[in-house]
């Protein structure tokens, strides 16, 4: 028997420069703001558990319209903040960049 492949592990500041830099449905950061100045390390964290979601489900093969639709409930249901006119286009910029960020996951040596 073959020993297992460790799973991969993502980047977590990548995935964070994704996040804040596409999404924000709250409304935190400040305009030309980064998530890693001393002004917002309070806050850096707050979507990481739906980004984490949104990435672990692309990696699974959920497709893109099904991520973008969780992220689109996330801020709508469980955020409670209905449905905004720019959600969609914001939850398919996430979407693309976690596609296309090629260093998000790592992979341990076996």
């Amino acid at each position: 028997m073959a020993p297992l492949t460790p799973s991969p592990k993502i980047k977590l500041s990548r995935l964070r420069d994704i996040g804040w830099s596409s999404w924000d449905p709250i409304g935190l950061m400040s305009a030309g703001k980064r998530w890693d100045e001393d002004d917002n390390r309070s806050f850096a964290d707050e979507y990481d558990s739906y980004l984490i979601e949104a990435a672990g489900r692309l990696r699974r093969g959920a497709s893109d319209a099904d991520v973008v639709d969780f992220l689109m409930s996330i801020e709508a249901d469980h955020m409670g903040l209905g449905e905004q006119p720019d959600a969609r286009a914001r939850a398919q910029s996430v979407v693309a960049a976690i596609r296309a960020d090629e260093e998000l996951w790592t992979y341990p040596d076996k």
